[in-house]
C-alpha cells in the first residue's frame, strides 16, 4: 500500500511538472505570437532584404561611389582593373566582416541578457571586451604586437581570461552563478581590467599610436585570411546559443521556476556563457571593441517579436549585420575621403536608439 501511494505521488508530482511546464510554454506562445507566425515571417524576410540592399549599398558608396552598373561588371569580371575595382573588391571583406561581427555581437548580447536576466548586459559591460584590450595592449608593450592575426588570437586569449574570473568570482557562493552576481563580477572586471590598460598605455606613447586604431573599432582593415580562421569558433557559438534557447526562455521565469521544469540551470547558464565569450571574442579580435550591438539589437529584437527567444535570436541576426554594416556605410560618406570607424557611428547611433527603446510602454510590458 505504501508501494503504491509512493507511485501516485510521484505519478502526480511528474503530471504536475508536466502541467507547470504546458502553462509556461503556453504564456511563451503567447507571447511570442503575438505577431503570428506569418507576421514573423514578414518581419524576417523583410530584414533580409534590407540587409541585402545595404550589403550592395556599402559595395558602391564610399570615399569614391561606384555606379551599380560598373559594380556588377567588377564583381563579374576578375580582371578588371582601376580604381573603381580595387575599391570595390576592398569593400567586399570590409561588408563581410560587418556581417559576420553583427551577428556575433547581437547573439553574444542575446545570450548575456537571458542568462543574467539583465537588459543592460553586453559583451563590454561584463568585461570581455577589456579582456581583449589589455591583452592587445600588454603583448604590444611586452613582445611587439603589430600583425593583425596576432591581434586577433591574443585579443580571443584576453577575452576569454576575463570570462573566466569573471565566472569565477560570479560562482562563489553557495547558489552559484546567479545573475547579480555575474553581473557585478563583470562590473568588477572590466574597470580593473580598463585601469590596468591604462597604467600600461600612458608611458608609452609608441603603444598609444598604436593601440588607437584598434581600440575605436572598425571594419577598415578586413581580410579574408583573417575571417576564416574565426567562421568555425563563429559557428560553434552559434550553434550552442541555438541550444540554449529553451533553457533561456525558461530561465525568463526564474531560477526556482526553471529548475522546478526540470530545467539544468547551471549547464544553461554555463553554455550560454560560453556561447557568448566565444562569439564577443571573435568579433571583438576581428573588429575591435565596438560598443552597442549587443546592448541594442536584442532590445530592438524583443521589441519587434516578443519574449521568446527563438524569435529574438533568429531576428537579431539579422539586425545586428543591418547596423553594422550602415554604421561603415555612413562613417564612409560623412567625412569624404577619410573614414569615420564603425565603432564612432554605432555609438552615435546606439545611445539615442537604446534611449528610445527603453522609453517604449511596450518594451516595458514585456
Amino acid at each position: 500500500m505504501n508501494g503504491h501511494e509512493s507511485s501516485q505521488a510521484g505519478d502526480d508530482k511528474h503530471h504536475g511538472r508536466r502541467e507547470l511546464q504546458g502553462i509556461m510554454h503556453g504564456v511563451i506562445r503567447d507571447k511570442a505570437t503575438a505577431r503570428g507566425a506569418g507576421g514573423y515571417a514578414l518581419l524576417l524576410i523583410t530584414a533580409l532584404a534590407i540587409l541585402g540592399v545595404l550589403s550592395v549599398t556599402s559595395i558602391a558608396i564610399g570615399s569614391r561611389s561606384v555606379p551599380l552598373s560598373e559594380v556588377v561588371r567588377i564583381l563579374t569580371d576578375p580582371q578588371m582593373t582601376g580604381v573603381s575595382a580595387e575599391a570595390v573588391r576592398l569593400r567586399i571583406p570590409r561588408m563581410a566582416l560587418g556581417i559576420l561581427v553583427g551577428m556575433a555581437l547581437a547573439t553574444a548580447g542575446t545570450l548575456l541578457q537571458g542568462m543574467t536576466r539583465n537588459p543592460l548586459a553586453d559583451p563590454s559591460i561584463l568585461g570581455l571586451n577589456g579582456g581583449a584590450a589589455f591583452a592587445i595592449v600588454l603583448s604590444m608593450a611586452t613582445v611587439g604586437l603589430s600583425a593583425p592575426i596576432q591581434y586577433v588570437w591574443v585579443g580571443m586569449l584576453g577575452s576569454c581570461a576575463a570570462a573566466i574570473c569573471v565566472w569565477f568570482l560570479g560562482s562563489i557562493g553557495a547558489k552559484g552563478a546567479t545573475p547579480l552576481k555575474m553581473t557585478l563580477a563583470g562590473a568588477v572586471v572590466a574597470a580593473m581590467l580598463s585601469s590596468l590598460t591604462s597604467a600600461i598605455l600612458l608611458p608609452r606613447i609608441d603603444v598609444i599610436s598604436s593601440y588607437r586604431f584598434w581600440q575605436v573599432g572598425g571594419l577598415s582593415g578586413a581580410r579574408f585570411s583573417l575571417m576564416l580562421p574565426i567562421l568555425p569558433i563563429i559557428g560553434i557559438g552559434i550553434g550552442i546559443a541555438v541550444l540554449c534557447l529553451p533553457g533561456l526562455n525558461a530561465l525568463a521565469m526564474g531560477d526556482d521556476l526553471a529548475t522546478g521544469l526540470g530545467s539544468r540551470v547551471r549547464t544553461v547558464r554555463f553554455g550560454a556563457w560560453a556561447a557568448a565569450v566565444m562569439l564577443s571574442a571573435s568579433a571583438t579580435a576581428l573588429a575591435g571593441p565596438i560598443a552597442f550591438v549587443g546592448l541594442v539589437v536584442p532590445h530592438a529584437a524583443r521589441l519587434l517579436v516578443g519574449s521568446e527567444y527563438k524569435r529574438i535570436l533568429g531576428l537579431s541576426l539579422v539586425l545586428g549585420p543591418i547596423l553594422l554594416v550602415a554604421s561603415d556605410t555612413i562613417g564612409r560618406v560623412l567625412t569624404r575621403p577619410t573614414d569615420v570607424e564603425v565603432g564612432i557611428v554605432t555609438a552615435i547611433i546606439g545611445a539615442p536608439c537604446f534611449i528610445l527603446l527603453v522609453r517604449s510602454r511596450r518594451l516595458q510590458q514585456i
